[in-house]
């Protein structure tokens, strides 16, 4: 392992945000929590940058509930890195940008039973209403040298070089963190297990970056971490997760460099589209993905989107919230210190670190949220404010961490977006990214064509209905009917379509075709649903008809030249 590459430790659990609710984590693996307290990590999200100063910037989210008294946070870095914050908020957006949909038009083939006066009237059955899916102290004592240590946004941090033999090393950093109030061994961990796996970065020259929150924060201030450091390229350290680690963790990256990003050492998946439920706007997303990790031994990424950076441009900042911040940094001196609050509120009120701040400028017997919900009533809860430097703290803290992370974003040609699952058994190599120019964009945005086969005896809500996947496949249904394929079932086809190795230059290497098994599954089902009687609109495309009558014209125009006289 190169000492260039960052190793960031993780959580336990994680869900795809609007597929999966998150599920509680009893221990936190990378992310070593309160012993006492585990804490309840939501999701994590990592941002990837391989900058062009042959240096890397890893911005990691972590959501979790529930108390903090002994939290802490410990990664393994090369190096001294510079450490900033960012904002849940960007995170937010940049999902919500690139995550994967899946939605169909509709169209008519044929001509179905019409019902007696309005068919508004008739009873006929509407249906539901098909959209779009989608789809982490003390200095120099105890056998430790600290290199670095300082606050960030909600952080106290350190970075420390443990001295000690490489057979101790580990065991003399889990010590010296413990001692100074870092409880890095999660519940029902062993303190053994824990500083074997530090050992393995340890000896291999890399040093300790440990956070924890400071003083009067509490779970509700937790933000992401910035972290750039020199590297040659990005890395995950998933195998101290393994430690504690739920079942079917989820690991969402996106990765910005020159190029189309991929995962050298893991598989690439392609899933089958025909096991994605499209009735529902591809509700199961998260279980595909699942079932694809697991066939795949649970060291694969499915490549979600790719494509070039200025598509995020003024994703995770609005122009207008820009507009607004410069308005507001102008008009400061002339409103008073309860309207300025007030214009903040209004604007920034849900960007972390606003509440923070304005807790820190009233007086400690005014309740925030109280002051927050109208600081306009309130106005000698801010009598005597520093107008100047609220505005500036607002900036440093507030504002800036995240157009800060969209210029990141904006500051590499390209952006590849990876999720995948895991559980403890497969955590035994770390992820690696690197890049391939040769592969192409791939779009996030996915469409199917549904054919309803009308016939005149049938009315259109009793008439069955064909998907014309984008792979070429086609998935019947008989009216009203579900989607025919659910994740784990027995007579359920593979989860993935193809699985993949890729590399840093040509095509992808077919490592498994499951297309015999997929049309297998798919000509089973399928011949259960008849098409309406005499129809034929099975196998008939939709634009085969306008062919037919113009064939027959043709016909019928050269037959009226062979009867013509000579």
């Amino acid at each position: 392992m190169s000492r260039n590459h960052l190793l960031l430790g993780f959580g336990a659990a994680f869900a795809l945000a609007l597929i999966a609710q998150p599920k509680p984590a009893q221990a936190c693996g990378g992310l070593f929590c309160s012993a006492a307290a585990p804490v309840n990590q939501a999701a994590e999200r990592i941002i990837f940058s391989k900058n062009a100063d042959q240096t890397v910037t890893a911005v990691v989210q972590i959501q979790y509930e529930g108390p903090s008294e002994e939290f802490a946070w410990v990664l393994p870095v090369p190096g001294i890195p510079e450490v900033k914050v960012s904002s849940d908020l960007a995170f937010a957006r940049l999902q919500q940008a690139s995550n994967p949909q899946y939605t169909f038009t509709t169209e008519v083939q044929g001509r179905c039973k019409q019902p007696r006066g309005d068919s508004a009237a008739s009873g006929a059955p509407t249906g539901p209403n098909f959209g779009t899916g989608g789809s982490g102290g003390s200095g120099g004592n105890g056998g430790v040298d600290v290199l670095a240590s300082g606050t960030v946004g909600p952080y106290d941090y350190v970075v420390i070089e443990p001295k000690a033999s490489s057979e101790k090393i580990g065991e003399v950093a889990v010590e010296w963190l413990t001692l100074e109030g870092y409880d890095v061994v999660p519940q029902g961990g062993d303190p053994d297990d824990i500083a074997n796996l530090l050992g393995e970065y340890l000896r291999d020259a890399m040093n300790l970056l440990a956070f924890r929150l400071t003083k009067g924060n509490d779970t509700g201030t937790i933000r992401p971490v910035w972290i750039t450091y020199e590297s040659d390229q990005p890395m995950i350290p998933i195998r101290p997760t393994a430690v504690a680690a739920n079942d079917d963790m989820g690991v969402m990256v996106w990765v910005l460099g020159e190029t189309r990003a991929v995962p050298v050492n893991y598989k690439g998946l392609e899933l089958n589209q025909a096991l994605i439920n499209w009735l529902n706007g591809a509700g199961n997303y998260n279980q595909v993905v699942i079932a694809a990790a697991n066939e795949a031994g649970g060291q694969g990424f499915v490549s979600e989107r790719a494509g070039p950076s200025t598509d995020y441009e003024g994703i995770l900042v609005f122009e207008f919230e820009r507009a607004d911040w410069e308005a507001l940094r102008m008009s400061a001196d002339v409103l008073s210190a309860a309207e300025l609050v007030s214009e903040s509120s209004i604007r920034f009120l849900g960007w972390d670190g606003y509440r923070a701040l304005v807790d820190r400028s009233i007086p400690d017997d005014v309740d925030v949220d109280d002051f927050l919900r109208c600081p306009s009533c309130n106005p000698l809860a801010v009598e005597g404010l520093d107008k100047q430097a609220f505005v500036d703290d607002l900036g440093e803290e507030v504002i800036e961490p995240m157009i800060a992370t969209q210029e990141l974003l904006l500051s590499r040609p390209y952006v590849t977006r990876f999720y995948t699952t895991l559980s403890a058994p497969e955590m035994d190599l770390d992820p690696l990214f690197d890049f391939n120019p040769d592969l192409p964009d791939l779009s996030n945005i996915h469409t199917a064509r549904r054919v309803i086969e009308c016939h005149r005896s049938v009315y259109r809500w009793e008439a069955p209905s064909r998907f014309e996947l984008e792979d070429g496949r086609v998935v019947r249904l008989n009216a009203g009917a579900p989607w025919p394929f659910l994740v784990g079932d027995e007579d359920a086809p593979p989860a993935n379509a193809l699985v993949l190795s890729l590399t840093t230059s040509g095509p992808a290497t077919v490592v498994q075709d499951n297309s015999t098994a997929i049309d297998q599954a798919l000509a089973e089902h399928n011949a259960t649903v008849p098409s309406p009687s005499g129809c034929g609109c099975g196998v008939v495309s939709p634009r085969s008809h306008a062919a037919t009558w113009a064939s027959l014209g043709l016909f019928v125009l050269l037959m009226r030249r062979r009867r013509r006289p000579a």
